[in-house]
């Protein structure tokens, strides 16, 4: 009985960019986690079939909902679909979004624009259509990143990107808590995935990221997803308006 009553099993759940990654792990977890889990995707099919594949293999429940949450005419057909598969939701996880290493002179008006319509303006409007659906008592967690809160001139505009889906957290957990509804921001360090290749094709940009975390290693999918876990499940039920460093204790 106790297990059933720390646990999100019977709950929905709707992960963005739910088809690799940090994205994919989530999933995983929310799903191994007892969650129903909408898998959405951009343009990867194949991946997002993959995932769910794996987690019906696992014993958990899932389905994929193609869309790109920066098309604000892709999120309503987003939630069409969502609809016809579930009658509410109880966990969002705005986790979709880009990233381009590029200083302030390398950044022209488009990837700017580009980088602030998939990371700020997709999970406002997206959050905004999904509240009609979340039942009082969920869950939102936003994927927001480390290089929100610190100075990283590499990556300039895609860390105003990510500062703004912290605020938003922020605001967010303040109108929402009256429904007692949670909201958070999760700021990964450097993880192992495809996100960011580059990062992670040289042994020695590797073995430095490693050196400047306080647990001497980068970061992995699971790490994250472990986090997101914990704010979705009852036992976060006494966290909002946070912003969560899951990144090793990189430059403490």
């Amino acid at each position: 009985m106790l297990n059933e009553l720390f646990s999100i099993a019977g709950k929905t759940a709707l992960v963005t960019g739910g088809s690799r990654g940090i994205g994919r792990a989530i999933a995983q977890r929310l799903a191994a986690d007892g969650a129903r889990v909408a898998i959405n995707y951009h343009s990867n099919k194949a991946a997002a079939d993959e995932v769910v594949a794996a987690i019906r293999d696992a014993g958990g429940d899932a389905f994929a909902l193609p869309g790109d949450v920066g098309d604000l005419t892709a999120i309503t057909a987003i939630f069409t679909a969502f609809d016809a598969e579930a009658d509410g939701l109880d966990i969002l996880v705005n986790n979709a979004g880009i990233g381009e290493i590029a200083s302030i002179g390398e950044t022209d008006e488009a990837l700017y624009d580009r980088l602030m319509q998939t990371n700020a303006k997709g999970p406002f409007f997206l959050t905004r259509a999904a509240l009609s659906r979340l039942r009082d008592g969920g869950r939102i967690v936003n994927i927001s990143s480390m290089v929100s809160r610190a100075a990283y001139p590499a990556c300039n505009a895609y860390a105003m990107s990510k500062a703004a889906l912290n605020m938003m957290s922020l605001s967010l957990a303040q109108e929402l808590g009256p429904r007692g509804i949670t909201v958070n921001a999760v700021a990964p360090g450097a993880t192992m995935t495809d996100f960011a290749p580059a990062l992670f094709e040289d042994p020695a940009t590797v073995d430095y990221l490693a050196s400047v975390a306080a647990l001497k290693r980068v970061g992995y999918p699971a790490d994250i997803a472990g986090v997101v876990a914990f704010l979705a499940s009852p036992d976060g039920g006494w966290v909002t308006g946070q912003l969560i460093e899951a990144s090793g204790g990189t430059h403490l």
